[in-house]
């Protein structure tokens, strides 16, 4: 039988010798994949990593290399399979602790550590006939193959290059070094993963990425305030197709949670459009009938002009008949929203208690763009939400300060939520209260529809007024109506026909002067 020879340095420069038999490699190859224990990744991943091959997952330190390693490990074990974490860095005690923090077992999980003698600072420890590198590195790499071979795992993890980088100091020595693990493991049916922390100079490892056979970069971005932004992105998987493009990910206890990118045209719509009426008849009738379900509406307007209270009505009509309808709040506590719900006579209490009406209060400090929209996912896919409100898009705006494609991500969530027959209710405060008005971004082009809130002054008093400016779906009303709180209730004017000017915020009365005393005459 013929024999595929694998190598590695000896101690002495020369190389050393790992037989595998050709017909194992034939065999070694299935086209199954293996889970790597984190739902999101494996969904990234199309099912998980094809198994048998050789991954690289690169990542500054505290990126979570370690702990997506013991999930696709632990998850092995899950399997009834054997695993083994080779560890050149940390010790065996480190590493437990890091399991048990998370609150997993170490039963099944081999740990081999890597660790320099007791007395490798003494004398006698010193080389003087050889490199010190050429005699660790060939010492290393056998005796770690050895506890590989007598384990026999499916499933191993090398943490970290770095140290080997180091031992083999030559650059062509590393990666012949690689090479000979990659062949080593080929004939095995073995899934490896090399952890490596970029931690030597010129950041990214090409001739390592070329070997192996898929790439996972972990990226921390730092931001001036709240939590760091964490993502991922598979570089390459060869022979195997996956979601391109970065994907947010956290750190909490019980792993990493990965949010794979949305894309909305894996989602297929299904949805027969229907009106979602506020319980306000004259509201009703500016929007031609009602707002739709499958379209997003834009509530905009300076602050406090009404646009969550408009936005609440909505939410609590879908609840009691029975739908679901959530609110995520960016800018007003919780207590302080339901309070105000209560003084206008919406009854929050009893939609809560029942569970059609959900409240959740984001702090956009400790929030990532891709959770939050995991979050409007779940909710869609096993809750069945019919109606969401998000108020307002200038705290989803600082959930993501450094940005630069948040009109790109919008458009993927609305587009989403259209598809699922979802009636979409977005707030956006503008800078300023009467006059001109600047918006701190543009997505009112996005939006299917359209609702402008405005101050005006009448006789010594501040008012409300608000207007349709668009709506795809439909006709609608071009009538600009007064908007009225108080008494317990929420009330919509007859149209301003006796006023010219109400969006400039101090308009001029045209009517009749018997008429003069209201503005809704």
């Amino acid at each position: 039988m013929n024999n595929h020879r694998n190598t590695a340095q000896d101690s002495h420069g020369g190389e050393l010798s790992f037989s595998t038999p050709s017909a194992v490699v034939a065999s070694s190859r299935p086209h199954h994949r293996i889970q790597t224990g984190i739902a999101g990744l494996d969904d990234i991943l199309n099912g998980g990593l094809p198994v048998g091959h050789l991954y690289l997952i690169e990542g500054d330190p505290g990126t979570g290399k370690t702990t997506i390693a013991l999930q696709f490990l632990l998850e092995g074990v899950r399997n009834g399979e054997k695993v083994i974490y080779v560890t050149l860095s940390e010790s065996k005690i480190e590493l437990e602790q890091v399991v048990r923090s998370h609150g997993w077992s170490t039963e099944g999980l081999a740990i081999y550590e890597m660790a320099p003698p007791q007395d490798d600072l003494g004398p006698e420890a010193q080389y003087t006939v050889f490199h010190p590198s050429e005699v660790e590195l060939a010492d290393t790499i056998t005796s770690i193959l050895d506890q590989v071979d007598l384990i026999k795992p499916q499933r191993v993890v090398f943490d970290s290059l770095s140290e080997l980088r180091m031992l083999a100091r030559d650059p062509l020595r590393y990666r012949r070094q690689i090479l000979a693990l990659k062949r080593h493991f080929a004939g095995r049916n073995c899934t490896v993963l090399l952890l490596d922390d970029r931690t030597a100079e010129g950041s990214h490892d090409l001739q390592l990425q070329s070997i192996a056979h898929g790439v996972l970069m972990m990226q921390s971005k730092e931001r001036d305030f709240g939590i760091k932004r964490r993502r991922l992105e598979v570089r390459k998987l060869r022979g195997s197709s996956y979601r391109e493009g970065f994907h947010d990910y956290v750190i909490e206890t019980g792993g990493i949670a990965v949010f794979p990118r949305l894309i909305a045209s894996e989602h297929n719509p299904g949805f027969q459009r229907q009106i979602v009426p506020s319980g306000l008849k004259e509201l009703d009738q500016i929007f031609g009938g009602g707002i739709d379900t499958g379209t997003s509406t834009l509530f905009i307007g300076p602050a406090g002009c009404g646009k969550s209270t408009v936005a609440l009505q909505y939410a609590i009509s879908a609840a009691r008949r029975g739908d679901k309808a959530m609110i995520f709040t960016f800018d007003e506590a919780f207590a302080t929203l339901t309070d105000r719900a209560r003084g206008l006579g919406m009854d929050t209490a009893s939609c809560l208690a029942a569970g059609t009406l959900e409240i959740q209060q984001v702090d956009p400090a400790e929030l990532a763009p891709g959770e939050f929209v995991h979050r409007v996912r779940r909710l869609v896919e096993e809750q069945n939400l019919r109606v969401l409100v998000v108020d307002s898009m200038n705290g989803f705006l600082n959930a993501m300060p450094h940005e630069q494609f948040l009109a790109m991500q919008l458009h993927e969530l609305l587009a989403y939520l259209a598809q699922q027959g979802v009636a979409t209710i977005l707030t956006l405060a503008q800078h300023g209260f009467i006059g001109n008005m600047q918006t701190p971004v543009d997505v009112s082009y996005l939006a299917d529809t359209v609702l402008l809130f405005r101050y005006f002054e009448f006789k010594g008093e501040i008012r409300q007024a608000i207007s349709v400016v668009k709506k795809r779906s439909g006709r609608h009303e071009r009538a600009i109506r007064e908007l009225r709180f108080g008494q317990g209730s929420i009330a919509v004017g007859e149209p301003l026909t006796n006023f010219k000017g109400v969006l400039t915020g101090v308009p001029n009365y045209i009517g009749e002067p018997s008429n003069f005393d209201t503005p809704t005459a």
